[in-house]
């Protein structure tokens, strides 16, 4: 089995309760399916979560190079070299990402509100920007464009692979096929463990 999930603003990405926070168990009611990967509780949209462990991990597994594509709305208006410092790899204290896709996107059309919607400053403008990458670091679009002068006020995992999160609202999943292009191949047929 694989589920889409649209993971909401502030929910904990784990089943095991956390007294007074949203965790996955306040949405998924399904047995035995985890999450393919991470997503940070300040973090919102496309998660992964299956009942294949193999699946999974070849999902969440940065050396299958599976694209990940984020909206982030970043405070100020991107410079023309910070967009080009994102694509080429930005030198961090632990680590140098890789190149990534970056571009300047307008607000996108599908986008759902926020719950509690981002603070709000008449003087300082924001943007959107698309950001792709085939790895996965700790909290690394929010660091990359911290870097470049560009803080992420609102992130949003907007597809994995061919695996999209639009028609999906904020808290609802949907069952998807395995064997969609861009994903990992699967060891052995999903459709057989529903």
């Amino acid at each position: 089995m694989l589920i889409a999930f649209n993971k909401p603003f502030g929910v904990i990405c784990k089943f095991s309760a956390e007294p007074g926070r949203a965790t996955l168990a306040d949405f998924i009611r399904i047995p035995n399916v985890y999450p393919a990967g991470r997503l940070d509780t300040d973090s919102e949209g496309l998660l992964l979560l299956t009942d294949d462990g193999i699946l999974q991990a070849r999902i969440a597994d940065p050396s299958h190079k599976l694209a990940k594509v984020y909206w982030a709305q970043v405070e100020g208006a991107p410079t023309e070299d910070a967009i080009t410092a994102l694509r080429s790899g930005v030198k961090l204290n632990d680590f140098t990402t890789k190149p990534a896709g970056a571009r300047l996107i307008e607000q996108p059309d599908n986008l759902w509100s926020r719950d509690p919607p981002i603070r709000y400053r008449a003087k300082i403008p924001t943007a959107w920007l698309e950001i792709t990458l085939r790895e996965g670091k700790n909290r690394q679009v929010r660091r990359m464009t911290a870097h470049v002068g560009f803080p992420t006020l609102r992130l949003v995992r907007a597809r994995i692979g061919a695996v999209s999160v639009e028609g999906l609202a904020p808290g609802t999943w949907r069952e998807i096929d395995a064997d969609a292009p861009d994903l990992p191949t699967p060891i052995h047929n999903l459709s057989s463990l529903a």
